[in-house]
């Protein structure tokens, strides 16, 4: 018995050497880790103590951005209204009555200018001009 605990010491040391030696390395590795990250907080450090005076002069031309994006959305939103209202994909409903009435009288696809002028004749001078230039506007005329 003797023997075999020298043995199963002898084991143990080696064991506990090798453990020994790979927490060395271990406390190695996190001494240079956290030396590498002492020198970047420095450098965080050192880059914030130099820029209060940079910040200011940002702030205030942030603001001046911010202010300018905010007027360029709503001149966005605007254009973006205005394009609807542009962008009429219907005919009124005078103009529709007028091109049902003509395009039984005529037969075809574009108007004949007389039965065009017959029709709007009961229209006022501006309405006419209003009816005309949305039947050229949907290409029934030209």
């Amino acid at each position: 018995m003797n023997e075999e605990m020298v043995q199963q010491l002898m084991t143990t040391a080696e064991r506990l050497a090798n453990a020994a030696e790979s927490l060395d390395r271990v406390l190695g590795r996190l001494d240079a880790q956290q030396e590498a990250l002492n020198t970047k907080v420095d450098r965080i450090a050192a880059a914030v103590e130099e820029q209060p005076y940079e910040v200011s002069a940002r702030g205030e031309g942030a603001r001046r951005l911010q202010e300018r994006v905010a007027e360029l959305e709503k001149s966005n939103a605007d254009l973006k209204a205005q394009a609807a209202r542009m962008a009429r994909k219907t005919l009124p409903p005078l103009v529709s009555a007028i091109l049902a009435k003509s395009c039984d009288e005529a037969g075809g696809d574009k108007l004949d200018k007389g039965v065009l002028d017959k029709t709007l004749q009961s229209l006022s001078v501006e309405q006419r001009i209003a009816v005309k230039s949305e039947l050229a506007r949907a290409g029934i005329i030209e």
